[in-house]
């Protein structure tokens, strides 16, 4: 067991990118709610048929991913 122990500076540390981070994808949210505020209708539905193959798509690599870790790990066993 490896444990990590942090100064109180690399936790502050931490804790700013986190929060940068967050503002990032909060601005990204925003951006990308701006834009879809201004597409018609067909385009709106191109968009969450996208969205939702990405998801799928995504979730698929995750679950192959998670597959191949769990196969290796009973190997060892």
């Amino acid at each position: 067991m490896v444990l990590y122990f942090y100064s109180e500076a690399d936790i502050i540390n931490i804790i700013l990118d986190i929060a940068e981070t967050q503002k990032e994808t909060i601005m990204l949210n925003k951006q990308i709610t701006q834009e879809l505020e201004k597409l018609p209708e067909p385009l709106l539905q191109e968009i969450l048929d996208f969205i939702q193959f990405s998801q799928a798509k995504y979730q698929k690599k995750k679950i192959l991913e998670i597959t191949i870790l769990s196969e290796l790990l009973l190997q060892k066993d």
